[in-house]
């Protein structure tokens, strides 16, 4: 009685080299997935649609749709670079993808994936043996690469020069390694090392150092994630910060913001603090931080967000005809209380979370996921900023109509502040435009045409017109000229509750 392999799973491993053809020669195969590796080989027809193998250029084969037909060109390179290699790291010109931890195939084995007992000719038996053979030599040799990697890392973590400290090490292993400073890679002039010399816990008592510690990643991380900060990943640049798309360690999608050194505090005590804050941010209706990262040789910090699949609120505004996604009304709804949620929890003193004012909101910042679920993005992020970067923003966001005009008079921001901004997106929300105007709300509303001079034309008056005047409303409210006469957070919360309990 032999065990036979029936499925192989080496997708996300960063292989490299050829794949023996044997290995695909083993009888019992049925499943066979390297995607997301720089393997170049080639398989036989009869793996059919067990064989995965996307986001691999190196291929050829016979029979598959999606890959070239084999030559002498295009075969296995065996001087192929090792891709693990930060000094042999190419642009490709692909989109990463996520893992897909389903796998259709085990359906037909009645939900039997790994293994299998057969009867099979000495020749089944033997060939069998030699395909278990194969794939253990190669998931070992690259779990061995990978050990010596781990060890190299950990070794030369007290260089200055590296400053760099990856997730994957436990929390015993970073105590140890208390000298070694993401921060002190940014080379400021006082040479402060606030993780080397404990004073981690001493300028924010509420976040251990271990848990602050569990958020770092390296460079090398960053860069393989995102193939090098390639073009093709890259998904939005402003004169300040860069955000690529990029795949994880652990198969998951992120968002990979740059920020160069130069617009980050001098101070560095100043912008570690404002990394404890960011960490301390958790709520279903804000981005989530992965971690963060500081480079010397790049002169950047890289923060490493949960990847928001469906883009911001400004794409589903100015949608004319059928050229974009019109959001039905209920979505609408969601969307706003969701907005107005986040914006709750960081006004409140929440646990060890200090009240934060969010400062920049837009519908730029309101990101989108796959169930139309809005999550605030770059909460908190001006307390890593210059002055100077800071009100490089406030320009933008003045001239989008979401800068409240006390700010004007007194260079100040409040928790009010944040409210009036609120209020703009959430007549945007209604009137389905990015510009609006105050005094044809007023109007519309006064007159009792809010449907006909205000409200999207796309929604095709599909919606309770008496729940949309309240709505525009509370917009109004929101965007009162004087701070005073805004409501807080929490009471425009209370209020968009009632109006959910009556429609």
């Amino acid at each position: 009685m032999f065990f036979h392999i029936i499925m192989l799973d080496l997708s996300f491993n960063n292989l490299f080299g050829p794949v023996p053809v044997k290995l695909a020669g083993a009888p019992l195969l049925e499943v066979l997935d390297i995607r997301n590796n720089p393997l170049p080989a080639s398989f036989p027809l009869r793996l059919n649609n067990g064989f995965q193998y996307s986001n691999n250029h190196g291929l050829c084969g016979d029979g598959f749709t999606d890959l070239n037909a084999c030559t002498g060109l295009n075969g296995p390179n065996l001087n192929r670079p090792d891709p693990t290699n930060p000094t042999n790291f190419t642009t490709v010109d692909v989109k990463p993808e996520s893992a897909d931890l389903q796998r259709s195939n085990c359906s037909n084995n009645n939900g039997v994936c790994s293994s299998k007992t057969s009867k099979s000719s000495p020749l089944g038996i033997v060939m069998g043996l030699m395909g278990s053979i194969l794939a253990v030599a190669i998931f070992g040799g690259s779990t061995f690469t990978w050990y010596r990697r781990r060890k190299q890392k950990i070794g030369s973590s007290l260089d200055a020069m590296d400053g760099r400290i990856s997730t994957e090490y436990n929390f015993k292993e970073v105590s140890r390694r208390k000298s070694s400073s993401p921060l002190i890679s940014l080379e400021y002039a006082s040479g402060w090392d606030p993780l080397g010399r404990g004073q981690s816990s001493n300028n924010n008592s509420a976040l251990s150092q271990e848990v602050f510690e569990s958020f770092m990643f390296n460079l090398e991380e960053n860069e393989r994630a995102t193939q090098s900060f390639s073009e093709v990943n890259l998904l939005g640049k402003s004169n300040v910060s860069s955000v690529y798309k990029g795949i994880l360690r652990d198969g998951s999608v992120a968002a990979v913001k740059c920020i160069a050194k130069s617009s980050c505090k001098s101070d560095e005590s100043e912008f570690l603090k404002g990394l404890k804050m960011l960490t301390l941010l958790k709520h279903e209706n804000l981005v989530r931080l992965r971690g963060f990262c500081c480079s010397k040789g790049r002169g950047e910090c890289f923060l490493i967000y949960e990847f928001v699949p469906n883009g911001n609120l400004l794409q589903y505004l100015d949608v004319k005809d059928e050229t974009g996604e019109v959001l039905e009304w209920t979505t609408r709804v969601s969307i706003i209380n969701g907005i107005a949620r986040g914006i709750v929890y960081l006004h409140g003193e929440n646990g060890n979370k200090p009240a934060i004012v969010h400062q920049n909101l837009s519908a730029e910042k309101i990101l989108i996921d796959h169930w139309y679920n809005p999550s605030l993005a770059d909460s908190g992020l001006h307390k890593l900023f210059t002055d100077d970067i800071v009100f490089s923003k406030l320009k933008a966001s003045a001239a989008m109509g979401y800068l409240a005009p006390e700010y004007i008079t007194t260079g100040r921001f409040t928790d009010k502040s944040d409210v009036y901004a609120f209020g703009m997106i959430l007549l945007q929300i209604l009137s389905g435009k990015s510009k609006i105007s105050h005094l044809m709300i007023l109007q519309a509303v006064e007159s009792g045409r809010l449907n006909e001079d205000f409200m999207d034309p796309n929604l095709r008056k599909n919606f309770p017109e008496a729940e949309a005047a309240e709505l525009a409303r509370l917009g109004l409210l929101c965007t009162h000229e004087s701070s005073n006469q805004r409501p807080s957070m929490e009471d425009v919360m209370q209020e968009l509750n009632k109006l959910a309990a009556n429609y």
